[in-house]
C-alpha cells in the first residue's frame, strides 16, 4: 500500500511482486510513509530469517516512519494469494471479519502519519487501537509519541497473533512504552470497566460494516476515559452513508462526534492532486467517497447543568 514503484528499481521484480500482493488497492496509496520489502537474508539487522520472508503466504515490510528516519517497524503481513478459504472459515467461526489479513488499508496508513506528527496527543497517555491489524499505526504511536502504554487489539486471533510477531521484530523501539495485544470483540453489551479506560482510543477504516456500528460506538464508550482531553480519534472514508450511519448510532449513546475533511496540509494537497488526476500522484481511479479517510474526533457528551438541576 504504501511502496514507491521507484523502491524496487534497486531491489527486484521478485520483491516488487510480493510487496504489491500486500493490497487489493494498486496504485492506491497516499505514500506519506516509506515502505521498502526486507531482503530474505539470515543475518539482516531486522531479525527477519529467509525463512520468515519466504513464507509462502506472508511478506515482511519495513516502514520508515517520518518522526525519525532512523525509527524502521519491520512488519510481517499477508500476501494477497496468502488469503484462502481456511481464513474465511475462521472468520464465520469466531463471528469477526477478514479484512485485518487482506490489506494494509489506505485509512491505516494516514492515521499512522497523523498521529505521530502529533506526539504531544499522545505523551504519556494510554492509547488503544481498535481493529490493528497488522499494528502499523499503534506501533508507530508506541516507538514515536512516549506513550505510556500502547495496546493493540482486533477480534481476529490470526491478526493478534501477526501484531505479536510485530511488536517482538520491533521491540527494541518501543523505549518505556508499554506495548501488548490481545483480543477484543466489540459488543454493545461493553461496559466501562475500571482500570480499563484508555486517554487515546484510535480505529482506522472501521465503519465500514454497518452491523457493526452499535457494537463498535458502545465499545469506544466504554473503553474512553472520562476525563478532560479524552478522545477517540478515528479515520474513516464516507462510504456512502455508512459514516453518517456510525456518527448517529454514535450519538445514540452518548457521545459527541465532530468530523474534519480538511485536518493535515500534506494530505489535503494529495487528496486535491488525486482529484485533478495528475499523473504524478500515481492513484488511477481515485474516488473521494471510498478512497479519503475524514478525521473522526469522539469524546463524552458533556452535560451543561440547567437552573433547574442546579436547584435539586
Amino acid at each position: 500500500m504504501c511502496c514507491p514503484p521507484s523502491i524496487f528499481k534497486e531491489t527486484g521484480l521478485k520483491a516488487e511482486k510480493d510487496l504489491n500482493k500486500i493490497s487489493r488497492r494498486p496504485g492506491g496509496r497516499f505514500n506519506v510513509i516509506q515502505c521498502s520489502p526486507v531482503h530474505p537474508r539470515e543475518d539482516s539487522p531486522t531479525g527477519v530469517s529467509e525463512h520468515q520472508t519466504q513464507n509462502r503466504r506472508e511478506v515482511a515490510a519495513q516502514y520508515i516512519l517520518p518522526c525519525d528516519p532512523n525509527v524502521v517497524l519491520t512488519l510481517r503481513q499477508r500476501k494477497d494469494s496468502g488469503i484462502d478459504l481456511s481464513d474465511f472459515i475462521n472468520s464465520q467461526k469466531h463471528d469477526i471479519d477478514s479484512t485485518g489479513l487482506v490489506c494494509m488499508w489506505p485509512a491505516e496508513e494516514i492515521m499512522t502519519y497523523y498521529c505521530i506528527s502529533r506526539p504531544e496527543l499522545f505523551r504519556n497517555k494510554r492509547v488503544i487501537e481498535l481493529g490493528s491489524g497488522y499494528g502499523l499505526a499503534g506501533l508507530a504511536i508506541a516507538a514515536c509519541t512516549e506513550a505510556s502504554e500502547v495496546l493493540l487489539t482486533d477480534g481476529n486471533p490470526q491478526v493478534v497473533e501477526y501484531i505479536r510477531k510485530n511488536m517482538t521484530e520491533s521491540s527494541g523501539l518501543f523505549g518505556d512504552t508499554k506495548v501488548r495485544a490481545c483480543i477484543v470483540h466489540w459488543s454493545r453489551h461493553q461496559a466501562a470497566m475500571p482500570g480499563l479506560n484508555f486517554d487515546i482510543v484510535i480505529a482506522a477504516d472501521c465503519t465500514f460494516f454497518k452491523d457493526f456500528h452499535v457494537d463498535l460506538a458502545h465499545t469506544i464508550k466504554g473503553l474512553l476515559s472520562t476525563s478532560d482531553g479524552s478522545q477517540a480519534i478515528l479515520f474513516n472514508p464516507r462510504r456512502g452513508d455508512s459514516l453518517d450511519r456510525f456518527v448517529r448510532a454514535s450519538q445514540s449513546v452518548e457521545l459527541d462526534v465532530e468530523i474534519q475533511e480538511r485536518y493535515d496540509s500534506r494530505i489535503w494537497d494529495l487528496h486535491q492532486a488525486f482529484l485533478r488526476n495528475e499523473s504524478v500522484t500515481e492513484w488511477p481511479n481515485y474516488d473521494e467517497d471510498h478512497c479519503y479517510p475524514l478525521l473522526l474526533s469522539i469524546t463524552h457528551q458533556r452535560y451543561v447543568a440547567t437552573e433547574a438541576t442546579q436547584e435539586l
